[in-house]
């Protein structure tokens, strides 16, 4: 019987044929549609490194810009030993262990703050994980009985979020960020966890959990943020990550003293290709 070979030392992309490297690109171009618009299209791709580049698509966008989508060949392998990814370290709960684990972890209640801070008025990925009603066939952190959470909703200011956070003694400040124009997404992390540093001097600071689709999940300690959620996370994701954090005896943030780092600074491990 023959044993199934194991994934390669290195890829490339896959079009026509195995290993040949095409790829589709798209982009927009400030000039006016037209056949400048369209050799300028080409001329950027080649200088992207893109190898006999077909363009398989352009169309006007108004009348000052030009969409493209432009077909071709990279020369690039990705070796998958240098590939940094944050694993998940923890178990997957139903709602049912999640309310176990915090009644035996806490004994009391887990209190969730959540938001979108700054002028982010896309509530649809804090109500995906907060509201009742969830995201793809789960039940979002309101239907667990042992988390009260409040969802402050949208264009909450970080002073108003981090007032609240300590008014209601929160273990975990869950922020969704969707506007990423001129990366407001991470200017306004950072100015939370500077927020949440300086109000929660001499005291443990409630967990900090981000999360949207332009997010890197290994951008944690950068930002200043516990974990750090990309696209495609689920209600699930988020509980068992809080229980997991959370559930294991520590005292409510309002009332703990402030206890001195690991040597990793309690972040989610960043490694190499996994071997799951």
């Amino acid at each position: 019987m023959n044993t199934p070979a194991g994934p390669p030392d290195a890829v490339r992309p896959y079009g026509d044929t195995t290993d040949d490297g095409m790829v589709q690109l798209s982009f927009t171009l400030p000039l006016p549609h037209g056949p400048l618009a369209e050799g300028a299209a080409l001329q950027l791709a080649r200088r992207m490194g893109m190898e006999r580049p077909l363009l398989v698509h352009a169309r006007p966008v108004g009348t000052e810009f030009s969409f493209f989508v432009v077909y071709g060949a990279v020369g690039h392998r990705v070796d998958l030993d240098s590939v940094r990814v944050v694993e998940r370290e923890y178990p997957l709960l139903s709602a049912q262990e999640a309310n176990e684990a915090v009644h035996e972890g806490l004994g009391r209640e887990l209190v969730v703050v959540g938001a979108c801070i700054g002028t982010d008025a896309h509530t649809v990925g804090i109500d995906a994980i907060l509201n009742i009603k969830g995201f793809a066939g789960q039940k979002g952190l309101e239907y667990y009985l042992s988390l009260r959470v409040i969802n402050l909703g949208a264009q909450v200011s970080v002073p108003d979020l981090v007032s609240r956070a300590l008014s209601e003694g929160a273990d975990a400040v869950l922020v969704s960020q969707a506007v990423t124009q001129r990366d407001a997404h991470l200017s306004n992390v950072r100015e939370l966890s500077a927020e949440l540093d300086t109000a929660y001097e001499g005291r443990t600071r409630p967990l900090l959990v981000v999360g949207g689709p332009r997010f890197d999940p290994a951008m944690a300690a950068e930002l200043g943020a516990d974990r750090v959620f990309g696209r495609g996370t689920t209600p699930d994701d988020v509980a068992s990550y809080l229980v997991h954090a959370l559930a294991e005896g520590r005292p409510r943030p309002t009332e703990a003293a402030a206890a001195p780092a690991g040597p990793d600074g309690g972040k989610p491990p960043v490694t190499g290709r996994s071997t799951a």
